[in-house]
């Protein structure tokens, strides 16, 4: 969601609890963003696991390997990467 600073200041305690929801908030002057309201991450907090369970679904055909010439042009841009640096 995008306002105004006006608006932020009047609204900030509604913001709050969006934010640590989830919800981004940018803060604009003159309709040109400007801040994102964040929330803050404790260093010392754990992560709980899980978070995605069964939320995320993968196609079968992402666990098929890559065909070798696929592998191979990998490895040969790293090779011309290499060179070239």
């Amino acid at each position: 969601m995008k306002i105004g600073i006006h608006e932020a200041k009047t609204k900030l305690s509604k913001l709050i609890p969006a934010v640590l929801g989830g919800d981004e908030v940018i803060i604009a002057k003159a309709g040109k963003p400007l801040v994102k309201i964040v929330p803050v991450v404790d260093p010392g907090e754990k992560r709980s696991l899980g978070l995605y369970t069964g939320k995320i679904i993968f196609n079968q055909d992402v666990e098929d390997p890559l065909p070798d010439e696929i592998v191979e042009d990998f490895w040969k841009g790293s090779e011309e990467d290499a060179l070239s640096s």
